[in-house]
């Protein structure tokens, strides 16, 4: 069975998950036309993400002229479903942040969209995130295309449904997904109770086969990790005091933060004045061989996020047998058990992250080993890629 992916900037760093999951549905027997609107604006390190955007079409190199002439062959070759979609897209558009003239771009990738999915045979087109991505399907399918699907991940969908028109989407939808509980419940907010049977949820998953042996947890002095975009959300700017707080005590104590964004240069500005130079390092992006050593260099991987869906990070933690301190937020608290796996911290709070990471340094490296274990077993049997892929073809081929 022909599927599409359409996706807005693919692929990405912190976006891996969409090409396991991919991969994942091609080892189910889909064959998967992956459609983005635009490359990263970041260099791709890792050598996957490199081979993927070899494998993907993007809309917006095919340029305007060719775009727009595309447009005015859908309205003339389609006039009725064409003045539907764009009186669609003009309220959106009203709704929406970006606007209408925006509005009018995506619906010009939705008829590239509908002539390649229709030009390969495609019978389902999914979408990751509730933002223009799915707008564009939601667009190609009230043209003629075929069903379309999307997962919501969060935050930014739950800061914003009706700026996205979150609720027309899931209703015109042939299913939408949630990768937690907590994100199902913020999308049955915005439709009726009716619509709910069709929000299902399907984890993000990891390939546990990468995970196989996980390396014995570290010895020597207080070592954590942090995995993320350094943007506002994440949160990052928590873990300066509070690693402030541990090196009062642990003077040896390091972190490593391990990504990058428009947060970095404050980021080193105020880890230069708290005067933690010699113990919190920045590394840039790493590749998945990277981010493996990270994690198993480290005692914990710290995620200090105001605002989350189900990060990745955490499972990719959880599986490389390292406990997580997290902000109980969102959906974190579903994988993440207090005592059991790590801890789950008030959001903000730089005190009790410290206090949650003195309580791990002061523990014995059994009882480390004996967290990071639990944790391993927990993401293992919750997320396992290939399992939740079959539950995502299963969806697929119900509705095509």
């Amino acid at each position: 069975m022909k599927i599409a992916y359409v996706l807005n900037t693919y692929p990405q760093p912190s976006h891996s998950f969409i090409r396991r999951e991919i991969q994942a549905l091609e080892r189910q027997g889909f064959e998967v036309l992956r459609l983005a609107m635009r490359a990263a604006d970041t260099a791709l390190v890792d050598a996957a993400d490199q081979a993927e955007a070899a494998r993907t079409d993007y809309v917006l190199q095919k340029g305007s002229a060719a775009l727009g002439a595309g447009l005015l062959r859908t309205a003339l070759t389609r006039p009725a479903r064409f003045g539907a979609a764009l009186c669609r897209a003009w309220r959106m558009g009203a709704r929406s942040e970006t606007g209408r003239i925006r509005h009018l771009v995506y619906l010009a990738e939705a008829c590239h969209i509908l002539t390649r999915c229709q030009s390969r045979g495609v019978r389902h087109i999914h979408a990751h995130f509730g933002t223009n991505a799915a707008t564009v399907a939601h667009l190609a399918r009230a043209l003629g295309g075929p069903p379309y699907s999307f997962t919501t991940h969060g935050p930014e969908e739950f800061d914003s449904p009706r700026a996205l028109s979150l609720g027309a989407k899931i209703e015109a939808a042939a299913f939408a997904v949630a990768v937690s509980s907590f994100g199902r419940s913020q999308l049955c907010r915005w439709v009726a109770h009716g619509h709910w049977s069709r929000i299902k949820i399907v984890h993000c998953g990891i390939e546990t086969e990468r995970f196989a042996a996980p390396a014995p947890a570290a010895k020597g002095p207080l070592r954590l990790v942090a995995i993320g975009r350094f943007v506002e959300q994440k949160g990052q700017m928590i873990l300066i005091p509070a690693m402030r707080r541990i090196c009062e005590t642990h003077p040896d104590a390091t972190l490593r933060l391990v990504g990058d964004g428009p947060e970095r240069a404050a980021l080193e500005a105020a880890i230069a004045a708290a005067g933690l130079t010699g113990n919190i390092h920045l590394t840039g992006w790493l590749d998945e061989a990277g981010i493996r050593a990270e994690l198993d260099a480290a005692h914990a991987l710290v995620m200090p996020s105001f605002a989350e869906g189900l990060p990745m990070v955490v499972m990719e933690a959880m599986a490389a047998a390292r406990p997580v301190i997290a902000t109980y937020i969102a959906g974190i608290p579903e994988l993440v058990r207090p005592v059991e796996t790590g801890w789950l911290v008030p959001a903000g709070d730089p005190e009790a992250m410290a206090a949650a990471a003195l309580d791990l340094a002061a523990m014995t490296g059994t009882g480390r080993q004996t967290l990071g274990d639990a944790a391993r077993a927990r993401v293992l049997t919750r997320h396992d890629v290939d399992r939740e892929a079959e539950k995502l073809a299963a969806l697929i081929r119900t509705s095509a």
